[in-house]
Order: C-alpha cells, then sequence, then structure tokens
C-alpha cells in the first residue's frame, strides 16, 4: 500500500477517536444534568463511536501490512471484521434504548426541564459531526477504505440522533414531558437503520461481493483490444481498498507466446486504468478459430513440439485430408531417434486434424549449433563467380547477380548471392525460377553444398 495513503487513514481515525471522546463526555455529563433519556442514549452513543474508531485505527493500521505467507491477500479484510464490530455495538445499544425508553413511556417518567448546558452541547455535537463526516467521506471515498467508510456513517448517525434529541427537548420546552422518551426511540430507530446499512456491506465485502459495476467496465474496455477473441471469466472482490480478481481471456492460438505476453501487459494497464491498485491476475487462453487454416495448424503443431518444419503441403484427395512435409533433426541423430521425433509429430497432426488424416514426413538434417566457417581462397571465389555469370543467362528471371560470398564449413562449401528478380513475380515463381538455378550451380561447383539465394525486388527507375 502507498505510504501517503495509508498515513491518511491513519490520521482520519485518530482524529475520529479524538473528536468522538470528547463529544461522548459532553453529552454524558449534559445528559446526567438533565436526566435526558435521549441524551443519555446519545452519550452511549457516542462512547461506542470512541470504541469503534479505536478499532478502526486498529483495523486500518493492520489492514494496510503487505501480504504474507499466512495472509497472501493481504490484510484487508480485517477493515471489513472491525466494521462488523462496530454493527454489534450498534445493534446492542439500540436495543438497550428501546427498553429503557418503553418503560419510561409506560410508567409515566418524563423530564420536566432542559438546561441551557445541555441544548449547546448538542447543538455543539452537531457542527462537529457535520466536519467529521464531510472529512471522513472524502478520506474514505480517496483510500477505498471500509473501516472509515464506516466511521462516516457514525458521525452520520449521530448528527441525526442530535437533531431528535433537540426536537424532544423542544416538546419538553412545549410542555410535552414524554417527548424525550419518544426521542429517545427515535435516535434507537436511526441507529438500527445505521446498523443495517453498514452491516448490509460490511456482510457483501466478507462473502466477497464484486464491487457493483467495475466488471463490466472492465469487460468493455478490455474486448474490443486487438488480439482478444472473448473474455472467457471475470472474478472481482474488495479486501479494504484493494480489489482482487481474475480475469481469463480467449486469444488466437496462432499469436507467439511473446505476443501473447505483450497482449496480457497491455490487458493489465488497462485494468489499472480502471481499477487503481488492484491485484488482478490474468490469463490467455489460446484457442482454434473457426478461420484458422489447415496449413496454421500444422505449423502450430509442430511449433508446439519444437520440431522445425518447411514445405508444408496440405491437400484434399479423394475427400480425405493428406498432410506432407519436410522436418528438420540433428544431423548427429541415428534414424531410430530421428523417425520417433517424425512418428510423434505425425501423430500429433492426425490427433488435431483428425485420426483418418494421412500425414508423410521428410526428414532433413539440421545443424542446431552453428558450423564454424571461414571465407574460401579467393581463386575458388573468382572461379564460382565465374560459373555464376555463366549460367545466369540460363535463367532469365534471375535479374543482378550481386553480393556473392563463398565460404568453407565443416560440412562442405557455402555460396550465398543476391539476385534481382521482378516484384510483381509471386512468392511461386520466384522459388521456380531460383531453385533449378542453385540445383545446376551446385553441379557445376564440386564441394558446394549448399547455394542460398535471397531473392530481392528490382527497384523501379
Amino acid at each position: 500500500m502507498n505510504n501517503e495513503v495509508q498515513k491518511r487513514k491513519e490520521t482520519a481515525a485518530f482524529t475520529s477517536i479524538l473528536a468522538s471522546a470528547g463529544l461522548a463526555v459532553a453529552k454524558g455529563v449534559a445528559a446526567i444534568m438533565s436526566g435526558s433519556l435521549a441524551l443519555m442514549i446519545d452519550a452511549l452513543h457516542g462512547i461506542a463511536d470512541v470504541a469503534a474508531t479505536v478499532l478502526t485505527w486498529f483495523a486500518v493500521r493492520i489492514g494496510g501490512r503487505p501480504a504474507d505467507e499466512k495472509h497472501p491477500f493481504g490484510h484487508g479484510k480485517v477493515e471489513s471484521v472491525a466494521a462488523l464490530i462496530e454493527v454489534g455495538l450498534l445493534v446492542a445499544l439500540a436495543g438497550f434504548a428501546f427498553v429503557e425508553a418503553f418503560g419510561r413511556l409506560s410508567g409515566g417518567e418524563g423530564v420536566a426541564t432542559v438546561p441551557f448546558i445541555a441544548v449547546a452541547v448538542v447543538v455543539l455535537s452537531i457542527g462537529v459531526d457535520l466536519w467529521r463526516v464531510k472529512v471522513l467521506r472524502k478520506v474514505a471515498s480517496e483510500t477505498k477504505s471500509q473501516a472509515l467508510e464506516a466511521d462516516a456513517l457514525h458521525f452520520s448517525s449521530d448528527l441525526w440522533t442530535s437533531l431528535a434529541v433537540l426536537v424532544g427537548f423542544g416538546g419538553i420546552m412545549l410542555g410535552y414531558p414524554k417527548a424525550d422518551a419518544i426521542a429517545a426511540v427515535i435516535v434507537a430507530i436511526i441507529i438500527l437503520v445505521t446498523a443495517w446499512g453498514l452491516g448490509r456491506r460490511t456482510v457483501e465485502h466478507l462473502i466477497d461481493t464484486a464491487p457493483e459495476g467495475a466488471a463490466d467496465q472492465v469487460v468493455d474496455r478490455v474486448k474490443g483490444l486487438p488480439g482478444v477473441v472473448a473474455v472467457e471469466r471475470i472474478r472481482l472482490r474488495q479486501a479494504g481498498h484493494i480489489i482482487d480478481g481474475d480475469l481469463t481471456l480467449t486469444v488466437p492460438r496462432t499469436l507467439s507466446p511473446d505476443r501473447i505476453m505483450a497482449l496480457k501487459q497491455r490487458v493489465g494497464r488497462e485494468v489499472e486504468e480502471i481499477l487503481p491498485g488492484s491485484h488482478v491476475i490474468i490469463t490467455a487462453n489460446p484457442r482454434a478459430l473457426d478461420d484458422e487454416t489447415m496449413l496454421e495448424r500444422v505449423l502450430l503443431i509442430a511449433a508446439g513440439r519444437r520440431v522445425p518444419v518447411h514445405h508444408v503441403m496440405v491437400q484434399t484427395v479423394d475427400g480425405r485430408l493428406a498432410v506432407a512435409l519436410d522436418i528438420e533433426v540433428d544431423g548427429r541423430l541415428s534414424l531410430d531417434a530421428a523417425h520417433v521425433i517424425a512418428s510423434r509429430l505425425e501423430a500429433a497432426i492426425r490427433e488435431d486434424l483428425g485420426s483418418d488424416t494421412e500425414v508423410e514426413t521428410h526428414i532433413e538434417p539440421l545443424e542446431p549449433h552453428g558450423l564454424p566457417g571461414h571465407a574460401a581462397p579467393q581463386e575458388d571465389r573468382a572461379a564460382i563467380l565465374a560459373e555464376i555469370h555463366a549460367l545466369a543467362p540460363r535463367h532469365p528471371m534471375l535479374g543482378d547477380i550481386h553480393d556473392v560470398r563463398v565460404r568453407d564449413t565443416a560440412s562442405g562449401r557455402l555460396v550465398v548471392l543476391h539476385a534481382t528478380l521482378s516484384g510483381k513475380a509471386t512468392v511461386a515463381e520466384v522459388h521456380d525460377a531460383v531453385d533449378p538455378f542453385e540445383r545446376e550451380l551446385k553441379a557445376l561447383c564440386p564441394g558446394v553444398v549448399r547455394v542460398v539465394t535471397h531473392a530481392e525486388p528490382k527497384r523501379s527507375s
């Protein structure tokens, strides 16, 4: 929790203790002097407030502690427990008030006079209550503190109970001695109404009722983000000033792990903007989408098994799906070991596309650790370059051939070159033009095991 927020909560709670204690003492003295039951109940209510605000002060201090091994979600619920205890105090006080008030009403007892000091204390109490309600509500709203909100409700109820006492005093002055007992009943009713409202909200927090409207706000913001297919589930709960929860998204399984991570981070920022200080765990579940192609599905299956593949061909032959692809494995593996890898990939493809799918794999060697090499001698490079220039006219689609590099490795000689072709040509047409050129060059140059042609579009003049 932010230290400044915690300090503000503790200051507000401690100030409430002082205000409640001062008012309770003043009302108690005035009640004894006047014999007013309504004022005595109001004074006892103030004493209950003192106990409640002391409890609140401790609650916000404990609730502000960070999460630990025994309390992985923090200590925010302590504030809810404190508020629930305050509800119990209010209910007990209201019960006492009803018993005493009905006793006086049935027994004929009443208050004959009202001393000035009693009226002055009640008026002062109303002023202090107005000030404390405004301060506490502001801090409770800004810090999301249930305990301070409960304290604000206490002072708000104090305001109304003090007004009820004043009305009772007015009735006594007008010649109705039992007006004080009636005022005491009104005070008890106000206390009960306050207890009901506070108790309902506190129980909602304790049983993890979702903050009203928060889930809808998050869903509306997140579901429109690129890459989010759907919001599967959202669960939110409030503990003190912190909102905890989890958010489960559906994303296309064609997204790479890096893109999924970036998407989750962006969603986290959006949630933080809506619910500042919240702790929401975001889960992304990749799913196959209706518009996912067979080729994408095969590539995803291979990527999931970390098997490099290329030349993937998906066909439908007489109503039956057929897949052919090249797989790359460590060239040092035995055929037995390589065949196991190929068979497992084939089985995974059949499991995803259907058990009757025909799957054929061609195994190619892969050098996973890189090959050390060095530039070929200059005379050898010159000889290969001459062969390239002699061969090029037989392949008219290949334009300017440049940046020719010849390297010797432990596996043989490698030739790398750049060639320009029409930018309007399709990739398939480019491949059909480059592939025979590479095969012929390998045949003309003994020792060359591979030719890599980088095709690039001709620049328009």
